[in-house]
């Protein structure tokens, strides 16, 4: 690193520079390769080790309630959570969407600003240096809802690590837990993703090509994971795998290891997030790799609660289309009326304020089970199918309403509805 920083001093006052006119061009180009330089190398220096030891995995205990008392309204301390992430999504979120999503990255400024309001640190038991006391599924929707406001490309970035990190506090064992959640915990957190999507038609995450199977002490995955959020920069991913002779399961996979490979996948959504594709070509891993020996259950868990995470995010989105459009249709005028006057747009929004709040009270069940223990697949699987069927709808009935307003890219609604459009068909990259 020293003799990276004496090179950039002795490039930048070179005098040829100012007599080429090319000073601008090569500061620009020194000052990104510098701090690219700087994240690889600080990500190369990073080793997973347990820093203490765990006698038994950490658990978050079941949210406290009333079985005789069926209540959603959330807490004082959720709202509070809430308003924070709001003031969030539309303070720095909302302002730089239409670049990040022309750029297909989220500012690294704004990354670090969303790892400043401890969204990791809710899913991680205090035992670990988190700020986790109880199961907290209806708490993350609340806050992804939230942050689904400002942009839901860039929310998927700031909430991909964290969908490793509660992988790990739900389902890891002691040894697990010890080598990787400090990490999340930390100042610097590692770069992380649940990488379960494949590049297949109608995606069936319980019919998975990527394939594990056993050789000696440990495990060989090979196959290709697709549309995974901020690959490029992760330095630890959690993939789904078909193991030979037990069926999907989760594996604990660490990055730059041989067999591993990267190519980038913008897609017509989620551009923000940064989305590749993830080869893996005979990787090898650890024994100590599968997550949770791998159980059959835990991975069904596992996806249902990716789907309540992508309704929370299809939620959010449908939010803001929703509070955008009221105001436009009493302003837009037509023959000398706002065309809020007419039947058919009237109906139209009111159409779009049932359905989302459907699809809210839906998801939020589903959470406030998966928090108390119950049974809530059946739930997760209805908020997916509403968040597809309504949500594609919301944004479409978003555009329309907008005209010729509504196709291009003046106006944010195009992109709501490009990014709702993914709520209905990807799955895993997170997990409440």
């Amino acid at each position: 690193m020293g003799l990276g920083l004496r090179l950039i001093n002795r490039v930048s006052s070179s005098e040829q520079l100012d007599r080429l006119h090319l000073r601008k061009a090569t500061e620009r180009a020194l000052r990104v390769g510098s701090r690219n330089g700087f994240r690889i190398a600080t990500s190369a220096a990073r080793r997973f080790a347990a820093t203490r030891k765990l006698l038994a995995p950490s658990r978050l205990p079941r949210a406290a309630s009333d079985p005789q008392l069926f209540d959603l309204s959330p807490s004082e301390e959720q709202r509070m959570l809430q308003d924070a992430a709001q003031r969030f999504a539309m303070e720095a979120l909302r302002p730089a969407a239409s670049e990040a999503d022309s750029s297909c990255a989220a500012p690294a400024e704004l990354l670090s600003g969303a790892a400043e309001l401890g969204i990791t640190l809710l899913g991680i038991p205090e035992e670990l240096d988190g700020a986790g006391t109880e199961s907290n599924a209806v708490t993350q929707v609340l806050i992804a809802e939230a942050l689904a406001q400002g942009d839901m490309g860039l929310a998927l970035a700031c909430l991909a690590p964290s969908a490793v990190s509660n992988a790990l506090t739900r389902w890891g064992d002691a040894e697990q837990q010890t080598r990787y959640l400090p990490s999340f915990a930390a100042e610097h957190a590692p770069v992380a993703a649940l990488a379960v999507q494949e590049p297949q038609v109608l995606f069936n995450p319980f019919a998975l090509q990527t394939s594990a199977r056993r050789e000696g002490e440990g495990f060989v995955l090979s196959g290709v994971k697709s549309l995974v959020p901020r690959a490029a920069q992760a330095e630890l991913f959690i993939v789904a795998a078909q193991l030979e002779g037990v069926g999907p399961a989760l594996f604990i996979v660490e990055s730059g290891g041989a067999g591993m490979g990267l190519s980038t996948e913008p897609a017509m959504g989620l551009r923000a997030a940064a989305t590749a594709r993830l080869q893996l070509d005979r990787v090898k891993l650890p024994a100590t790799a599968l997550l949770a020996a791998g159980d059959a259950a835990v991975y069904a868990e596992c996806i249902s609660l990716s789907r309540i995470a992508w309704s929370a995010l299809a939620t959010g989105t449908a939010q803001a289309a929703l509070d955008y459009l009221i105001p436009y249709v009493n302003e837009r005028q037509a023959f000398g009326e706002p065309i809020s006057h007419r039947q058919s747009v009237a109906f139209t929004i009111s159409d779009i304020s049932i359905e989302l709040e459907g699809l809210r009270l839906v998801n939020w069940r589903a959470a406030s089970r998966a928090d108390a223990g119950l049974p809530f697949a059946r739930e997760a699987m209805l908020a997916r199918q509403l968040a597809a069927e309504k949500g594609v709808r919301i944004g479409s009935d978003a555009v329309q309403l907008l005209g010729g307003h509504g196709f291009v890219k003046e106006h944010p609604v195009e992109r709501w509805y490009r990014d709702l459009r993914a709520a209905g068909m990807l799955e895993g990259m997170l997990l409440v």
